[in-house]
């Protein structure tokens, strides 16, 4: 029995581990690119890079590791039901209960650790990256400011800086602006040639300004203006946020006993979240359990599709449970039921489905009745879709055929076999990862969720609209698994070699692969072109609902500061870009050469006079300067200024993500910006994206074919670790290749294609160097 104990376990361990550590890196994606990019800046130490990597790793494994224990005991299992070894079991006296009993040996422990991760760890850890990214705000902020670009994280200020001549720990600038707007109606205006920064203690930025002026103007009475010089001198600006910005601490962010705490309150419902979030964190651990109990008689029971059998049980068991547990949360929220009642109430199902599961296998076959029924309606209809595809092909052959191109035919029987290998492999990991990934994204906002109330028709649009993206960024990875998985279960089972005996090279095998890789490039792009900005355009908005943000707006009339064409900067209390009228608009103008200001209009009104191409200023005053003084000052009722000569859709910048455009659009709203004065690296960063990221798609392909024949003969298993393992080395390659581009360390194009090109040379001297 002890054999069979380590065989088993050995079996569920290696596929649980692979599953844990794909679906970890699937949640670390998002937040891979910011860490680089701390690095990449020399913002934040190494170590507390490190500590933000290690702070958020519990948080994610309180999802991943009772997913992964679901993968492997179904994949383990039903590995062994399609290879007999599970028929061997019982014949010899093993029953299901004794599999179990092995099973849950692995489970309990599973089970604990998650315990302890879910009650101690996580919500320490959370509150310990709260912590740390708030002290990191100020050494962030010293190199954050890029060049040309109004910075507005300062509480109560506005940076500008003309030039950065340097991007390390310690700042230097040229031709620096910094607006106090403390009183927004006459902002106080500090310039200086030069500034040397540096992080301070206590959240503040030290900022040591060399040969600069103040000017401050007097709201009470326009005839009075302050003008102050300096050689040196020193100011401290604070990064901590004000006491109205200050967000109250969530139950995700407390402690288990200050949750316990919370929950003796009095009024049951102040007292209901925090008991919501007390209970998610024993029930998310134990569903190692009861998903490990309903996964035993499953995977016993998938004699004949194996580990695809088991990919599709992963994903309905992981949906069913999703489901359940949005069902139980929001009755549990609304008040229907009691929070206790409401969060166990999946776990309580699946408990008492996996006891008759269990009941049943043990005595006989689970596949009859429904079960037996709903695999052969999938597998009906999956054969439905392929004889309709062969029927397709077989007469593009025949049409070949009949031209006098037989020589040339394409496809052949052997490329259908191929492309059905590949598109089966292709869609059960695609869907797998999608339905693991809108659970842990479901589960990350639950809390948002109970606190706003969020309606459920509500989340179930914003999962709806934000598939398209996790869809677009997970599929080149299912890319490369299918290729590996394919190719390496026919090396592993003599498929190859058959090939290469009937005289068909590797290289003509690998083309139907090459060519639905290419196809779900360009499918990529198409979509990423036309439906994928709607869709992330409406699940932003829903975001910002579920998080009880404002609305998104795509006009911003409250961008206050804008860079205007002849060396000026904008300021205005509001704009009525219905009227193209401004209320207390203040223009500054630069001599270029020194950025000293040479002259400072305010007007209370201003409005765009379509007759004249002009904007018209009423009751304001003009003053010109002349190195410290004041040379000129003029107030009027009513003036023009040549100067100031841009038309009202200047002033109308779109605000918009660049995953909300197109490669048109987004090409356009760059030179919009820029124009303005606004920092366009980043943006000019992700619009070559658009093009490389589909690439890699079969750039993947060419790289995943030499590994798969070499580790084709361990089996898929090994495959899958190997695509991991390339997956992580571009996925991080790529984000440190973008994170230096946005720091404009290299040109936009070449950050964005660098993983492509390497990636791609890499593979193909690897695929070229292939016996055939």
């Amino acid at each position: 029995m002890r054999i069979f104990t380590r065989y088993i376990l050995k079996e569920i361990l290696q596929y649980a581990a692979i599953g844990v550590a794909l679906l970890t890196f699937v949640v670390f994606m998002r937040d891979l690119g910011r860490l680089l990019e701390l690095i990449v800046r020399n913002s934040a130490p190494l170590p507390s890079v490190a500590e933000i990597f290690f702070y958020t790793l519990p948080t994610a494994l309180t999802f991943t590791v009772p997913m992964g224990v679901l993968v492997g005991i179904l994949l383990g299992l039903s590995r062994l039901a399609s290879d007999t070894e599970i028929t061997a079991l019982r014949a010899s006296g093993v029953g299901a209960f004794s599999v179990t009993a092995i099973v849950a040996l692995f489970a309990v422990t599973m089970w604990l650790l998650a315990l302890v991760n879910g009650i101690w760890v996580a919500p320490r850890s959370t509150a310990a990256l709260i912590q740390l990214q708030n002290d990191l705000i100020s050494s962030q902020a010293s190199v954050a400011v890029q060049p040309r670009v109004f910075y507005e994280d300062i509480p109560e200020k506005i940076l500008y800086v003309q030039d950065v001549k340097s991007t390390k720990k310690i700042g230097e600038w040229s031709h620096v602006f910094l607006a106090d707007i403390s009183d927004p109606k006459s902002p106080r205006i500090t310039l200086a040639e030069h500034a040397i920064v540096q992080s301070g203690a206590e959240n503040t930025l030290d900022m040591h300004l060399v040969n600069g002026s103040r000017h401050e103007a007097n709201p009470k009475d326009v005839s009075q203006y302050d003008i102050t010089t300096f050689v040196d001198s020193d100011i401290p600006i604070s990064m901590a946020p004000t006491d109205s910005t200050k967000a109250e601490t969530r139950p995700s962010e407390m402690s288990t006993a200050e949750l316990m705490q919370s929950m003796q309150k009095v009024n049951p419902v102040d007292a209901r979240p925090f008991a919501i979030e007390f209970h998610r964190r024993i029930v998310l651990p134990t569903a190692c359990l009861v998903l490990a109990l309903v996964a035993v008689p499953l995977g016993m029971a998938s004699k004949k599709g194996g580990k695809a059998t088991g990919f599709v049980l992963t994903i309905t068991l992981v949906f069913g449970y999703y489901l359940l547990s949005l069902a139980g949360l929001a009755m549990a929220r609304q008040g229907r039921v009691p929070p206790m009642a409401g969060v166990w109430l999946a776990n309580a199902i699946f408990f008492v489905a996996g006891l008759a599961l269990l009941y049943r296998v043990d005595r006989s076959s689970l596949e009859v009745g429904t079960v037996r029924g709903l695999f052969r309606y999938v597998k009906n209809l999956f054969q439905s879709g392929w004889k309709m595809a062969d029927e397709v092909v077989e007469r593009s052959s025949v049409r070949m055929e009949g031209s006098g191109y037989s020589q040339l035919r394409f496809p052949v029987l052997l490329d259908r076999y191929m492309v059905r290998s590949f598109l089966g492999t292709f869609v059960m990991v695609l869907s797998a990862l999608l339905v693991l990934l809108l659970v842990f994204t479901f589960f990350e906002l639950i809390g948002d969720i109970i606190r706003n109330r969020i309606p459920l028709v509500t989340v179930g649009q914003y999962l709806i609209n934000v598939s398209p993206f996790m869809i677009y960024s997970v599929t080149p990875l299912c890319v490369l698994i299918s290729v590996l998985v394919t190719f390496g279960g026919m090396q592993k089972s003599n498929e190859l070699t058959a090939m290469m005996a009937t005289g068909i090279s590797i290289y003509r095998a690998t083309v139907p692969i090459l060519l639905m890789s290419a196809a779900i490039a360009a499918g990529l792009f198409v979509m990423e072109q036309t439906y994928l900005p709607y869709a992330n355009t409406r699940q932003d908005a829903l975001r910002n609902t579920i998080k009880g943000k404002p609305p998104q707006t795509f006009l911003r009339p409250d961008r206050k500061w804008i860079f205007g064409q002849q060396n000026t900067i904008y300021y205005y209390e509001h704009f009525d870009m219905d009227q193209d009228q401004f209320l207390g608009l203040t223009a500054f103008q630069f001599n270029p050469a020194t950025f000293a200001i040479t002259r400072r209009v305010y007007a209370s009104q201003v409005h765009w006079e379509p007759n004249l191409d002009k904007w018209i200023f009423e009751k304001g005053w003009s003053r010109e300067f002349n190195a410290d003084s004041v040379s000129s000052y003029k107030p009027f009722e009513v003036a023009t200024f040549a100067e100031y000569s841009e038309p009202p859709t200047y002033f109308k910048k779109e605000v918009r993500q660049s995953q909300e455009m197109n490669y048109q659009e987004l090409s356009s709203y760059i030179g919009d910006l820029q124009q303005s004065g606004f920092d366009v690296v980043r943006l000019r960063v992700q619009l070559y994206k658009k093009i490389a990221y589909p690439v890699i798609c079969f750039v993947m392909t060419i790289v995943a074919l030499p590994f798969s024949l070499t580790a084709g003969r361990k089996g898929a298993l090994t495959g899958i670790a190997v695509a991991l393992g390339i997956f992580i080395a571009y996925f991080i390659m790529g984000g440190l290749f973008e994170a230096i581009g946005n720091v404009n360390e290299l040109p936009a194009a070449l950050a964005a294609f660098a993983p492509d090109l390497l990636f791609g040379l890499a593979g193909g001297y690897m695929f070229f160097r292939i016996r055939t």
